[in-house]
């Protein structure tokens, strides 16, 4: 579902030209802001979210009414000093919390569902860039994303590497994996079998396919998070039991596992601020992303930009318990940068929380990025 407000939206000025060869009319772009933009407009860090992320990187939701996903990193005086820093957070398009996306309406007036192109993250990229245009902001101090956010930096780099200072790419990776694909599939496919999408032209019916998005959020919230992590949180404890011993079985199949409870909490939360079409076409273009396929089947070519040091420094940082990006795909791209010479920094951090470690109380990971950020 769309917020019934966006606190900052921009129209883009021209059609926008997609990897299918398609072109997007009246693209919207919302978007958030943080701190003053200097005179010579040089102190702007460009932050992009993950798939169920959003442009309120640092402001409450106006769905929720959550503090923003990351507030813990972007502030004053934070890592991402926005005393110091112009920060600008973008919904991606595709999505479905202000930016032109499925449940947008089409230039007939009605919601474009499934009629939307498909995408890809140098799209998004792409939108963003145009938007950085209509700012008047000719070069970023900074791209910074986790997760999809960090492939969104990756590709911000590769295909406009005169348009960034630094790029800090966390807990991602430079192509999805066939693992990867495979849990994607199978949200999509909960939300297609749901008989409610309707072929995705469920907008302004009674009912959405909000099971089948239910479903594929609770298993891709499986890949974020570690087995240290959920054996800690919940172990085999059994839900509404006193002591939250095993035993006592009810010999049915409600949530009898505080483990069960929690997947199901989060997929009936995540109902009430996303789109099932959205996901469908988010998590379509995150396995389309392929860095190297891009630029010819090297790796190392998509950074040609920035060789024996001429363009933008990187630092990449990853998480020991994080399986569903994991160490090794940030080496193969710091392996990329460093053929062609390009300044990069590389740290594995040690964190229980899995994949989702970027989004938490990690003080080393607060530290990575003030420093590099500041250095």
């Amino acid at each position: 579902m769309s917020p019934a407000y966006v606190h900052q939206a921009l129209t883009l000025p021209g059609p926008l030209p997609l990897d299918n060869g398609q072109a997007l009319e009246d693209v919207q772009i919302a978007y958030e802001t943080y701190g003053n933009l200097a005179a010579d407009k040089g102190n702007a860090i460009l932050i992009c979210h993950a798939l169920t992320g959003d442009q309120y990187v640092a402001s409450t939701h106006p769905v929720t009414a959550k503090p923003g996903w990351w507030e813990r990193m972007v502030g004053p005086g934070k890592p991402i000093d926005t005393d110091r820093y112009h920060v600008i957070c973008a919904n991606v398009i595709g999505s479905c919390i202000g930016s032109t996306g499925p449940s947008s309406n089409h230039a007939d007036g009605t919601p474009y569902g499934m009629r939307f192109p498909v995408i890809t993250i140098r799209d998004m990229v792409r939108a963003q860039v145009a938007l950085l245009d209509a700012m008047g902001i000719a070069r970023l101090h900074s791209v910074v994303g986790g997760s999809m956010g960090g492939m969104q930096a990756l590709s911000l780099a590769a295909n406009f590497p005169d348009r960034v200072e630094r790029v800090l790419a966390i807990a991602t990776t430079s192509r999805h994996s066939a693992q990867n694909i495979a849990f994607h599939e199978l949200g999509r496919q909960a939300i297609m079998a749901d008989p409610h999408w309707r072929g995705g032209d469920y907008y302004g019916e009674q009912n959405a396919p909000d099971s089948g998005l239910a479903v594929a959020r609770m298993a891709a919230h499986i890949t974020y998070l570690s087995e240290e992590g959920l054996t800690e949180k919940f172990g085999r404890r059994l839900q509404d039991r006193p002591d939250g011993q095993v035993g006592e079985r009810a010999f049915g199949f409600d949530a009898e596992f505080q483990v069960e409870s929690y997947l199901r909490y989060q997929g009936s939360g995540f109902t009430r601020r996303f789109d099932a079409n959205s996901y469908l076409y988010i998590t379509r273009a995150m396995d389309y992303f392929d860095l190297a396929e891009e630029h010819g089947g090297m790796l190392a070519d998509a950074f040609a930009g920035h060789a024996r040091g001429k363009g933008a420094r990187f630092c990449l940082v990853s998480f020991d318990t994080d399986w569903l990006y994991p160490t090794a795909d940030s080496r193969h791209v710091v392996h990329a940068l460093n053929a062609v010479g390009a300044p990069v920094s590389f740290v594995e951090l040690s964190a229980p929380y899995g994949h989702d470690s970027f989004l938490l109380d990690v003080p080393a990971l607060d530290r990575v990025v003030k420093g590099f950020l500041d250095g």
